[in-house]
């Protein structure tokens, strides 16, 4: 009884392997399409998908203006703390107080790149990027501060 078991097991595993093998050879010898990226000697070239989440950056106009009110919704919407929103008051021209953002801090250690703090900013004012090469040797370099020094807030958004 048991060698009959032992037999059909092995007999099994040798069918398993030639089923597999006949497909790796069929792929071998019906070169239709080349799936696998030779990369790093291909960063040229690198064809990344539209939709490959990278890490999440503030966009910047050439006036080094963004359109981060400080309202903290992707703060909010974000799983597991991997932004984090300073603002500050400012006094507009006719006397209001009105919240702005003071330092934009992104924590790339933590973030598992679901998009959910994309979705929810009511400006746009971030995007995931298609950066995807994070390799460090300092856990503290994955901390970022998005906003640039003297950036501002673009003019008409609210």
């Amino acid at each position: 009884m048991f060698i009959v078991d032992y037999i059909k097991t092995v007999f099994k595993g040798v069918k398993s392997l030639l089923t597999s093998m006949k497909l790796t050879g069929y792929y071998f010898t019906h070169k239709k399409e080349i799936i696998t990226q030779q990369y790093p000697d291909n960063r040229d070239t690198l064809n990344l998908p539209e939709r490959f989440r990278g890490e999440v950056v503030l966009l910047h106009d050439e006036k080094n203006e963004h359109r981060c009110t400080g309202c903290t919704a992707c703060e909010l919407a974000c799983p597991n703390g991997t932004i984090k929103i300073i603002t500050k008051f400012e006094t507009t021209p006719e006397g209001k107080k009105k919240k702005a953002l003071d330092t934009f801090v992104y924590h790339l250690e933590l973030c598992t790149m679901c998009n959910l703090c994309i979705v929810a900013c009511p400006t746009d004012a971030i995007k995931m990027a298609q950066t995807f090469e994070h390799s460090v040797y300092d856990r503290a370099e994955l901390t970022k501060v998005l906003n640039k020094p003297g950036s501002k807030l673009m003019e008409g958004v609210e």
